[in-house]
Formats: structure tokens, C-alpha cells, sequence
């Protein structure tokens, strides 16, 4: 989906990088609200065509794309204009890819769910957060293995099947797992 902006249209730019159709859709909808002139790409290619032909004053990234990493795009995008502010999206943050985003360019990094306030906080965001609460205890082994079942689960394109054989994992084993409520980190 591609949101066009009139010519001459004056609202600051931003491509929205998602392959998830309906929450680019929701977000896309949502800072255009916010008085962002929104452009989505749904893949690598499509987002380096896009940053070719205009480049964004804002971009919001999500790291896992169909065809590759989104962090392929953020020395594109600071190429193009060393000022662009990139959001970085993931639905299965890590350490290691928030800590790369950060080295490669990114402003912030935010994991899924996120709302369009709090992209449009994390685009101006200059400073880090000292009072920020560390957590008093580590994940659960539960919730931990369920969010790898959840990675592991999109990355097969939501098949059980493949997602079963990934894990090394029998089928309806992996179905009582999926049928689960989420558990409290």
C-alpha cells in the first residue's frame, strides 16, 4: 500500500517499512493523523526504490522484512540524508539487533506493540533515560520459550507444520503449546 501526498505538500516525510499489511494500514493512518506525509514500503526493494526517489525526513522500520533484515536500510536512508530519524519496529526485540540499529544510525528502537505516539515520542528522543526501571527479575523459562515458539511461528510464515519441524517439536505438542495464554514476563 502507498499513501501519496499532494504536491507540495508541506507535512514532514515518512516511510513506513512493514510487511505486516494491516498494522501499516492502522499506523500509517495514525501519523498521517499526526501531520506526517506517510509513503509504506513492504519490502527491502520496495523500501530502497522509495528512499531513491524521495527521502524521508522520518522512517519507521521494521526489523524482520519477508525479503530481508530492515537494518539493511539504515545506511541507505542516512546516506540519502544524513538527518533522517529512523524508528526501528521489532516484534522480538533482542539486545544484540537493538544495540547494532543504534551503531548503524538508528534514533530509537521500539518493540511491537507500538502506537503512533510512541514512534512519534521515539523520533525525539535525543538522550537516554537514566530512571529507567530495570526489571527486578529475569523472564520466565515459560514466557521465554513461548516468545521463541512466536519467533520461530512467523518466521514459518504461521505454518505449524514447518514451525513443528524448526523446533524439533511434534506437532500437536507444539498445538497444545500455541493454544496457551501469552505468560507475564
Amino acid at each position: 500500500m502507498n499513501i501519496n501526498y499532494r504536491d507540495g505538500d508541506d507535512r514532514p516525510s515518512l516511510l513506513l517499512v512493514d510487511d505486516d499489511v494491516v498494522l501499516s494500514d492502522v499506523l500509517a493512518r495514525a501519523l498521517e493523523g499526526r501531520g506526517y506525509a506517510v509513503r509504506v514500503a513492504g519490502t527491502v526493494e520496495a523500501a530502497l526504490a522509495a528512499i531513491a526517489a524521495d527521502p524521508p525526513e522520518y522512517a519507521v522500520v521494521d526489523l524482520k522484512l519477508t525479503d530481508g533484515s530492515g537494518l539493511k536500510l539504515v545506511g541507505p536512508l542516512k546516506a540519502a540524508d544524513p538527518h533522517t530519524r529512523i524508528v526501528m519496529l521489532t516484534g522480538h526485540g533482542s539486545i544484540p539487533t537493538a544495540v547494532e540499529a543504534i551503531k548503524l544510525g538508528a534514533t530509537y528502537y521500539l518493540t511491537k506493540p507500538a502506537n503512533a505516539d510512541e514512534v512519534v515520542a521515539a523520533f525525539y528522543r535525543e538522550n537516554g533515560d537514566e530512571e529507567i526501571a530495570v526489571a527486578a527479575k529475569p523472564m520466565s523459562v515459560e514466557r521465554l520459550e513461548w516468545e521463541h515458539i512466536q519467533r520461530v511461528l512467523r518466521e514459518c510464515g504461521n505454518n505449524v507444520s514447518a514451525t513443528a519441524r524448526a523446533l524439533s517439536m511434534h506437532r500437536r505438542t507444539l498445538q497444545r503449546k500455541l493454544r496457551r495464554q501469552p505468560l507475564a514476563a
